[in-house]
Parts: C-alpha cells; sequence; structure tokens
C-alpha cells in the first residue's frame, strides 16, 4: 500500500491482518516511534534525509524477511516511498536504482487524499496540502516504476479491504 499519509493505508492493513494476512509496518512509523522514545533526531520534521535513508535501510530489510514467506505479504508504504522521499529531500536519484533493482508485485493500491480522515498525532505532522503533494510524487514514481496502480475508494476499511483481495484474486489464508 502507497498513498497519501492519513489516508487509511495502516487502517487498511490492521482489516487485512484481522482476516489472517502477514502484514509489515509502515517503516516510517516505526523510526518515528523510536526516535521520539529515545529522542533521537532522525525524524522527517527535523532531519528527512537522515529519516529516509533508516527508511530504506528498514523497508530493504522488511522485503527480504518476507521473501521467506510463502503466503501474500502486505506492506505499508515501503522501500518506493522511502527512496521518494530522500530523493525529494536530498535530490539523490534513488527511486530507479531502489526500484529498479527491488521489485513488489506488480501491483500497487494508492490510498488518495481524503481530508475528512487526515488526522495529525505524535508520529504525523504532516500538513493536508504537504500530504496530497507527497502523493503526487509517489504516483509519478510508481507509474515510472511500471507498477499497476489501483486507486482505493473511499469507501469504508471492509470494503477497501474486500476491493484488494479481490483484485488481486486472493483467497482468505488457511489457519495453521
Amino acid at each position: 500500500m502507497s498513498g497519501c499519509s492519513g489516508g487509511g493505508k495502516s487502517t487498511l492493513l490492521a482489516e487485512l491482518a484481522r482476516r489472517g494476512f502477514s502484514t509489515v509496518p509502515e517503516p516510517g512509523r516505526r523510526i518515528v516511534t523510536e526516535e521520539l522514545r529515545c529522542n533521537g533526531n532522525a525524524l522527517p520534521w527535523t532531519d528527512m534525509a537522515t529519516f529516509a535513508r533508516r527508511a530504506i535501510a528498514m523497508a530493504l530489510a522488511d522485503r527480504l524477511a518476507a521473501e521467506s514467506r510463502k503466503a501474500l505479504v502486505f506492506f505499508d508504504r515501503g522501500l518506493v516511498d522511502a527512496a521518494v522521499a530522500l530523493e525529494h529531500a536530498t535530490g539523490e536519484r534513488t527511486v530507479m536504482p531502489l526500484g529498479t533493482a527491488h521489485r513488489y508485485n506488480a501491483n500497487v493500491f494508492l490510498a488518495p487524499p481524503w481530508s475528512e480522515i487526515h488526522v495529525h498525532d505524535a508520529e504525523r505532522r504532516l500538513e493536508f496540502t504537504e500530504a496530497v503533494a507527497e502523493y503526487a510524487r509517489l504516483e509519478r514514481a510508481y507509474r515510472a516504476l511500471g507498477y499497476t496502480m489501483h486507486l482505493l475508494s473511499r469507501v469504508d476499511v471492509e470494503a477497501r479491504a474486500d476491493f484488494v483481495l479481490a483484485t488481486l484474486g486472493a483467497a482468505p489464508p488457511v489457519a495453521m
């Protein structure tokens, strides 16, 4: 999943996890939580370049760990999102090299800007207008990398999860 900050990605991933699918939480939120806990500085509002580099490293590790799973794994953001953030912050050309070398499933689900559900919290301080600009950068990057993009409708989380699973032809996981 990718798309607008505050667009409902984490809520959708929680619903997919509730249905028994493997999910990987957003690298950025994990980094922010850790940095706030230890008074660190690798935060998107203080040092975006350091934050994005850490998110790239974490996304690569998450991707590698997921390769051993036989079933479908859903990511809340990932490598492309982190590379887009680094490229935006520094101008370093990272999206195409990283995005080409480390592919995900060909389908990416984009959460569009949705002002009615966009909220601030301790880990998300991005203003809605900034989130919309971020969304545009992500959409361009995924398109340039050749992903098939599926726009998530502004519907309840259950309907979003049904759409994702139907698009992928995914059956509910078998309980072990």
